[in-house]
């Protein structure tokens, strides 16, 4: 490839995906030998680099949710023109130990003298390697090359040509390449400052953006700057000022996904508190400073997502797909077969998670099969095959297999994995609360085991199989149908809360700090509401202690499991569907989305219906703002939709009407979005989260290549995706 012209382009977001994109166009560029010139504008109003979310300067107690081996920034992938500089996380992790660089402060240095390859590193420590490579980057620029960076955001994204078009019409006005090509001014690009920048194409590597407030959440907000209450809406953590909450009072926290251990974490550790290990066990004690407040959690499932095994690798290595792998999935598209999620893909992944939970039990616990091991595995082998079933449905033979063969208290019940309350309902809070002490001490326990246990296998074939179905689901793989109601519909929340939890160590501080008194639990399918008369946020849930009869229809962050027990529904979007039951395997169930209200208690005079419930003056959103497009408060994005250049896209539900998704309409490859009018714009490309409408799974970060096991391709997803934007960009 050569090139012989000169390119000015704009790189709007400077974290992990922008400086990717960063890294491909300079490796791109030198290795075609270029005769000509690049300048490369990058503009974020946060530092480049780290960006947003990765700052340095963050506290130490947020962690990453993947170990040191596995973030990377650069490629790996002998597909791709080599980089120029920078290396994995890991391996700079190594370098920085046995050669730290000058400039790392204290904090860095101790946190690099005992980070391990499999432990969690802290966000800052992450956003200090992206900050490196981004500065080893800048230190071998290819000759011709020279970058730019705007310390503003970006405002609006318009066609430069746009004022000239009376004149040259509107035909050459809104020309593709060629055109472009002539006048080599293809974009203004719009700052904040007052600045505006020129240039031939511009690459949306936005990233995690603000967003406005559901109706709930504009009333609970509304009624705090009434009522003088504490409201914190949903925010990056790190842009909370938690010295807002007050110490000794009660405050509730929705939503126990991650963002609650971050919560956590600054109210306990960051106010004073210490974590002891007990003697001759691993449970751990919390001993408080005394300015900690009393933390009532809530979330639709009632608990915490599980949390991760622990496992040398990414992968647990006993663990491997039989069914759901990337040679079956690619067998549909060489059959001309569109798959559908829940009756083509997800029935290969279901016997991949029965397989693996049976299989390590049967090696790990072999008294809990009444039978042989050998004899139990060849006959649940058999009735897993997908060629072995014509008429009969394979989860009945397997069931029937399962019974014969396995204790009934070893049988999996991968609907109680997800739900683990369901079905059941407490006379009091502080029942709840051993309930949930209990879960969360036996998840512990279950993680420290790693590959020896049974349940964190089976979540591990899960874990495996989602790196397959990113790939299958891309671009159109599965049908719209399936996307919504089946992949986004009902397993998305079910996976993340059993495949995508803490470290370990968070579930066990959460179990230290409850029996401490320090955190308490509201129960599944919370109601949250105002009462006006005490000047309170309220919470309660049905199932506890003379809560409210009701159905919950609060908006927390997951899955809500209806208190079915086995064949339950899953709410919020997730319906759950075809999993393994408490006598083996069943059928499907499904839910129906609550999107909930805010319940004036006091107007609607239903006070009464509030026995059991929970009060505070302070209540916290533990969790991000929606990542949607149509939603998400950027006055770039909002100026892009307004005036066509970009849509989001459309799918059609079962029912034949068309559903707003939550990424922009794009074309592949490179992704280009599509405007109002359904054509593409020359020379405007998106990568990372706004892709979530074509991609599945676009917030985790380009996972460096293993040193064993199976290296899957959606692995190093967004650093092809950046290659090819660079490439396209740099295309004579």
């Amino acid at each position: 490839m050569g090139i012989s012209r000169s390119i000015r382009t704009a790189v709007i977001g400077a974290g992990p995906r922008g400086t990717s994109v960063l890294e491909r166009l300079l490796a791109n560029w030198a290795s075609a030998g270029p005769a000509g010139t690049l300048h490369i504008d990058v503009v974020d109003p946060y530092p480049a680099g780290p960006g947003h979310v990765w700052q340095p300067g963050q506290s130490r107690l947020y962690l990453m949710n993947t170990q040191s081996f596995y973030p990377t920034v650069v490629p790996e992938d002998p597909e791709l023109v080599p980089p120029l500089a920078g290396r994995t996380f890991d391996q700079w992790r190594e370098r920085q130990q046995a050669h730290p660089h000058p400039s790392l402060t204290d904090e860095e240095r101790a946190e690099l003298s005992r980070l391990g390859e499999a432990d969690f590193p802290s966000r800052a420590l992450y956003g200090r390697y992206l900050r490196s490579t981004l500065e080893e980057l800048l230190t071998v620029l290819p000759a011709g090359v020279s970058v730019d960076f705007h310390a503003a955001t970006a405002t609006s994204v318009r066609h430069a040509a746009a004022d000239a078009a009376a004149t040259l019409g509107p035909d050459l006005a809104a020309s593709g390449p060629a055109g472009a090509e002539e006048t080599s001014v293809r974009f203004d690009v719009v700052l904040d400052d007052g600045t505006v920048l020129t240039v031939d194409s511009v690459v949306l590597a936005v990233g995690h953006l603000d967003a406005r407030l559901n109706p709930e959440q504009r009333e609970l907000l509304s009624a705090a700057e009434e009522l003088g209450l504490l409201y914190v809406p949903p925010a990056a953590p790190a842009d909370v000022d938690w010295s807002r909450v007050p110490a000794g009072k009660t405050v509730l926290v929705r939503g126990m996904g991650l963002n609650f251990f971050d919560v956590m974490g600054q109210l306990t550790e960051g106010r004073g508190g210490r974590f002891v290990a007990g003697e001759g066990n691993a449970e751990l004690t919390y001993l408080p400073s005394g300015r900690e407040p009393l933390i009532i959690a809530a979330s639709r499932r009632g608990t915490p997502y599980r949390a991760k095994a622990t496992l040398t690798g990414y992968y647990p290595g006993t663990v491997r797909l039989r069914y759901c792998t990337e040679g079956a999935i690619a067998k549909f598209a060489e059959s001309g077969i569109r798959p559908s999620f829940d009756y083509d893909l997800w029935p290969l992944l279901h016997r991949d998670a029965v397989w693996a939970y049976y299989s390590t039990l049967a090696r790990s616990q072999p008294d809990a099969i009444l039978t042989g091991p050998a004899e139990f595995l060849r006959a649940l082998d058999e009735s897993l095959r997908p060629h072995a079933h014509s008429t009969a449905k394979w989860e009945h033979t397997a069931e029937s297999v399962i019974a014969v063969h396995v204790r009934a208290s070893h049988r999996l019940d991968l609907l109680g994995l997800a739900a683990p309350l369901a079905g059941r309902s407490f006379d009091s809070r502080a029942e709840l609360d051993d309930a949930v002490v209990d879960y969360l001490l036996d998840d512990a326990r279950r993680s420290a085991l790693g590959e020896d246990d049974p349940v964190k296998m089976a979540i591990g074939a899960l874990h495996h199989g989602r790196a397959v179905l990113k790939t299958a689901v891309a671009d159109s793989g599965i049908t719209d149908e399936s996307w919504v109601a089946g992949l986004r519909g009902w397993f998305e929340s079910f996976v993340e809360g059993l495949a995508s939890g803490p470290p370990a160590l968070r579930s066990a501080q959460l179990a230290a700090l409850a029996r401490a008194g320090i955190v308490r639990f509201v129960g599944p399918d919370p109601k949250f509401g105002v009462d006006r008369r005490a000047r309170k946020f309220t919470a309660a849930s049905p199932w506890v202690g003379g809560g409210m009869a009701e159905s919950a229809d609060g908006g927390a962050e997951g899955a809500a499991m209806e208190p079915a027990g086995v064949g339950g529904a899953a709410a919020g979007g997730a319906g759950v569907r075809g999993f393994v039951g408490s006598t083996g395997v069943i059928g499907a169930a499904s839910g129906t989305a609550h999107t909930g209200a805010v319940r004036d208690r006091t107007e609607n005079a239903v006070s009464g219906s509030l026995a059991g419930a929970v009060s505070a003056a302070a209540m916290i959103e533990a969790l991000a703002p929606a990542n949607r497009v149509a939603v998400n408060s950027s006055p770039l994005l909002e100026q892009l939709l307004a005036e066509g250049l970009v849509r989001p896209r459309l799918m059609m539900s079962v029912e034949g009407t068309p559903v707003q998704t939550s990424g922009l309409d794009v074309v592949p490859h490179p992704y280009r979005p599509l405007g109002a009018n359904g054509s593409v714009t020359p020379g405007l490309y998106v990568i990372g989260l706004q892709l979530s409408a074509t991609q599945w799974g676009t917030a985790i970060a380009a996972e460096a290549r293993p040193k064993s096991g199976p290296v899957y391709r959606s692995g190093q997803r967004t650093l092809r995706d950046a290659d090819e934007i660079a490439r396209d960009i740099l295309a004579p």
